[in-house]
């Protein structure tokens, strides 16, 4: 049962590999990055026009690097990880992760249910995984999109 957390650290795993990140704080960082794209979707899907935001980031249709949705989570992750780190030189390196995370994300959502595009119920169902649950904060986010839109 995967989380739409473990999607996300899958991806910042698989975007970190190549980056030398000493040991006694690689859990952190890559942790404190994750934590940062999870905070910043779900900041994002609160406002107004926010699922917007994040359909057109995860469906290729936004520049990752110039998405509000990545800038948000380059503010969490440099305020909330990077300063308390006090990385150094080391730090641009960690930060320049954050749009190449996003733009991954967007390798996870398909069209997957058979209607021929890519759309918000397709989004659901790629953050949830296979697992068909809508629980944690997947289901706070459909629920409050539900809500607001009357779904």
């Amino acid at each position: 049962m995967a989380s739409i957390l473990d999607l996300i650290s899958g991806q910042v795993g698989a975007v970190a590999g190549n980056v030398n990140i000493p040991a006694n704080i690689k859990d952190q960082v890559l942790g404190g990055l994750s934590n940062s794209v999870l905070g910043s979707l779900t900041q994002t899907v609160a406002r107004p026009g926010g699922v917007d935001l994040i359909q057109q980031l995860l469906t290729g249709k936004a520049d990752a690097a110039k998405s509000p949705v990545t800038a948000l989570a380059s503010q969490l992750f440099s305020n909330n990880v990077l300063k308390k780190l006090n990385l150094g030189q080391l730090a641009p390196t960690l930060l320049a992760l954050v749009p190449q995370v996003m733009g991954s994300l967007g390798k996870i959502v398909k069209d997957q249910d058979g209607d021929g595009d890519i759309d918000f119920n397709d989004l659901i169902t790629a953050l949830k995984g296979n697992s068909g649950a809508s629980s944690g904060i997947l289901g706070a986010a459909k629920g409050i999109l539900g809500s607001i839109l009357g779904k």
